[in-house]
């Protein structure tokens, strides 16, 4: 505790000797959390023409001072402004936005800035979405979504699934526009030294024109323990590199994801914690002491597009997002994934019932690989935001690698080696009527090669209404998705499983309603999905088929109330998922989940500090949660018991100080107090007893 103490003072004093000493700026710094949402009645949706002049003109080269200028000298050459097609108007005027890029089509995504108030306390990534996850207890844990629907249905490396809430993919990875350039680093600790949590951010983008800009984006985050050989750490780091011109657009970077986690295997009896009152959780025996899982991915990505306006640009034409024009890309990725398992026989007796290549131990490792190439089209006949907006038509090729250990390896000299290649061809349209009528689909069909066969279709529509500028926004997905299994649910060999399968594709269908009106914080949506020949692992923790079709049901709801006393306000949020499953068997999920927050918002000094003060709460009914295997790093559909029905709740002070947000929470703060102990999520993985955390989060914007 005195050495995290420390660490924290010394940062903070860094901080503020930045501060102090930082060369002054001749433009006035913005704080990201002053800026308007992105299409709210409070944004403008003008011309920055309209403003009177261009926000990136140099003071004192234009305007009404142009003519005290000093003729004698050379001018500064006025730098272009951001001119990109993929930003309107709205977008282009704030001083700092951050998106994420689609590695299929010409399009992006927009996202947030995390330098609000609201859910600083929440340290756990999946914690924000939704209503969570199941997960093994302690930060940089395995966990998979209570909702049926968040869960990963197909990704490669299914042993990094466990894994996903914390993974960084292309897909996700941030890419920034800032005016000035942008840090911000947060450390949260929790806990005795000798079980303490972690968990450490930095961030830093950086423009070098009002087009062009990189960033980079390091987490770590882990454990510990504050049970017996417990020691968890999840690493990314994520490198990116964007220009957004007039034309040419390029998205490239560089991901790395680690993994290093010690397996204990859960403890050896549920009832040491829910009918037994042991003091330290060290004494509490685990079923495993010296297994560990090691994971790590490398992912170098660039997706690149040309625009061709098919009529000539004029002076007065800014983009070319209201010009017909037609954009040629290329997408290239190469994703390699690594998995190691270790244990010995000595400290894993009774765990596993077999023991194939090593009687005394294990030294699994396989190896899987990605390259692929796409090249795509994407035709906009009008404006980009017309009746149609675009079309988009695209091939690819997927070349992928398998490895992993061979029992005949002394014998033959050739490495279990497995190369497949798969072919695609997809296309996709979307289109919007004003600001009330979105409309889009897609299809994705493997014609030949390694996935022959598999096809997905998709189609969505949403439909807004405004009142006194405020939408209310109801829309609607569907889908058909018919998929190859995964490859090591076909295959696989190791120390504790081996299997050889033959599995037919799956065929699922989707359908989703939602209903969205933000100025109530209401959100509602009803979900649907039918899935046939469903593959999944069993209570041996192998794969197997299911025979027939299973619907899950889901309805969610998040709901905020405030009242306001004055200045300050009284905040009630609440998020609750329903579930039905017709084959608990074969889709297990809890019949309720819900999330709620219950805070007062107040400021200390106007302006200056602002706290929140309340208590989170979580809960699940009583199913059959999915179990942990440690050899496979799968989650199986256990049958011996089932947990739930526990409220588990944390007390937080959250505050903000200028542009430094500081957290405290006391996690767990009901344990042992109303008689119930059991706080399972993952059979045999106790959640964290009761802990006190604390930490900041500090944003630069010079």
């Amino acid at each position: 505790m005195r050495g995290a103490l420390l660490r924290i003072v010394y940062i903070l004093a860094a901080g503020i000797v930045f501060c102090l000493f930082s060369p002054a700026r001749s433009v006035a710094q913005t704080v990201f959390d002053d800026m308007p949402e992105p299409g709210s009645s409070e944004d403008y949706h003008g011309d920055w023409r309209e403003l009177g002049g261009n926000p990136f003109d140099i003071p004192g080269e234009e305007g009404e001072n142009a003519a005290a200028a000093d003729t004698t000298k050379n001018k500064r050459k006025i730098r272009k402004p951001l001119e990109s097609y993929f930003f309107d108007d709205s977008v282009r005027m704030q001083p700092n936005f951050v998106w994420n890029i689609s590695t299929f089509r010409n399009r992006i995504e927009m996202s947030r800035i995390d330098t609000l108030l609201n859910q600083l306390q929440f340290d756990f990534p999946f914690q924000r979405k939704g209503v969570g996850d199941a997960h093994q207890g302690p930060l940089g844990g395995a966990s998979i979504p209570f909702s049926y629907f968040d869960r990963p249905q197909y990704q490669d490396f299914s042993f990094a699934s466990g894994y996903n809430a914390y993974y960084v993919h292309p897909e996700t990875a941030p890419f920034y526009n800032v005016k000035s350039p942008f840090t911000q680093f947060q450390y949260f600790m929790a806990g005795q030294k000798i079980k303490a949590e972690e968990n450490f951010e930095i961030r830093h983008a950086q423009n070098i024109s009002p087009s062009t800009g990189f960033n980079v984006d390091y987490k770590s985050r882990g454990t510990k323990g504050q049970y017996n050989w417990q020691k968890m750490r999840d690493k990314n780091l994520s490198v990116a590199f964007s220009h957004t011109g007039k034309k040419y657009t390029v998205h490239a970077g560089y991901i790395y994801n680690a993994v290093l986690n010690q397996e204990n295997g859960g403890i050896t009896d549920d009832r040491l914690v829910t009918d037994t009152v042991i003091d330290l959780s060290q004494a509490i025996p685990t079923r495993l002491n010296d297994a560990q899982n090691t994971i790590k991915n490398n992912t170098y990505y660039v997706v690149q597009s040309y625009g061709i306006p098919l009529r000539r640009l004029t002076d007065d034409d800014f983009s070319i997002a209201d010009r017909s024009s037609v954009f040629v890309g290329h997408a290239f990725e190469c994703h390699r994934w690594w998995r190691k398992y270790t244990d010995t026989r000595a400290e894993s007796e009774g765990f596993y019932d077999n023991w194939y290549i090593s009687p005394g131990s294990t030294n699994d490792s396989i190896f899987e690989s990605r390259l692929t190439n796409r090249v795509f089209v994407q035709l906009q006949p009008w404006d980009r935001n017309g009746v149609i907006g675009t079309l988009d038509a695209g091939v690819g090729m997927d070349m992928h690698l398998f490895y992993m250990y061979d029992p005949n390896y002394l014998i033959t000299g050739r490495k279990n080696e497995q190369k497949e290649n798969s072919y695609y061809v997809y296309g996709a349209i979307d289109g919007s009527i004003s600001r009330y009528f979105d409309w889009g689909g897609n299809i994705m069909f493997h014609p030949t090669g390694y996935k022959s066969g598999d096809l997905q279709f998709g189609a969505n529509a949403s439909m807004s209404a405004f009142i006194k500028g405020r939408p209310i926004t109801l829309s609607g997905e569907f889908s058909i998705d018919r998929r190859s299994p995964d490859y090591w649910s076909q295959r696989f060999f190791s120390n504790h499983y081996a299997w050889s399968n033959s599995f037919d594709k799956e065929n699922e269908t989707r359908f989703e309603v939602k209903l969205d009106i933000p100025a109530i914080r209401l959100e509602a949506k009803v979900m649907h999905s039918v899935t046939g020949d469903k593959i999944y692992y069993n209570a041996d923790a192998v794969p197997v088929q299911h025979d027939g079709n299973v619907n899950v049901t889901g309805v969610y709801a998040s709901k905020g109330f405030r009242i306001p006393v004055g200045l300050s306000a009284f905040h009630f949020d609440h998020r609750v998922l329903l579930q039905w499953s017709t084959s608990q068997e074969v889709i297990p999920v809890p019949q309720v989940a819900a999330v709620a927050s219950y805070y007062f918002e107040f400021n200390i000094v106007k302006n200056v500090l602002r706290c929140q003060f309340g208590v989170d709460g979580r809960y699940n009914t009583e199913y059959y949660a999915q179990g942990w295997n440690p050899a496979t790093a799968r989650f199986y559909n256990q049958r011996e018991k089932e947990i739930g029905d526990y409220i588990k709740a944390d007390l937080f002070l959250n505050a903000k100080w200028k542009r430094m947000r500081i957290f405290l929470k006391l996690e767990h703060a009901n344990e042992d107090m109303f008689g119930s102990r059991n706080y399972f999520t993952v059979p045999h993985y106790p959640q964290n007893r009761r802990i006190f955390k604390y930490g900041f989060s500090w944003s630069f914007y010079d």
